[in-house]
């Protein structure tokens, strides 16, 4: 059984995340998203696409969100966004944010 670095991949990375799925896993079944947010950033975009759902979970600092969406999500607090709906994240702490996105197909649309 592989163990995958998820946070130093994340912080390693261009864009802030790093995405495990079928590269690393071998299955399309589903995925997993880890993001780090840097203090005061925003604009980063949250879109599962066609066929996909994606559960967003505030891991560490709280984060805004806008957009299809608009809320307040707190440290520990998570919520649902499917298809082609667009979200963008803030980080509007001094402190990096840290967010995990779970992933898979939705019930009528396999690869």
């Amino acid at each position: 059984m592989k163990v995958f670095e998820l946070k130093n991949e994340a912080q390693n990375s261009v864009s802030g995340e790093y995405i495990l799925g079928f590269q690393d896993t071998g299955s399309h079944a589903c995925y997993m998203i880890y993001g780090v947010l840097k203090p005061k950033e925003k604009g980063r975009v949250i879109e599962p696409g066609k066929g996909h759902e994606e559960i967003l979970l505030a891991m560490k600092g709280n984060l805004e969100v806008t957009g299809s969406c608009s809320l307040s999500l707190k440290e520990g607090s998570a919520f649902k966004i499917d298809g082609v709906k667009k979200c963008f994240l803030e980080n509007k702490s001094e402190s990096d944010a840290i967010y995990i996105i779970a992933g898979g197909h939705s019930e009528d649309n396999h690869h």
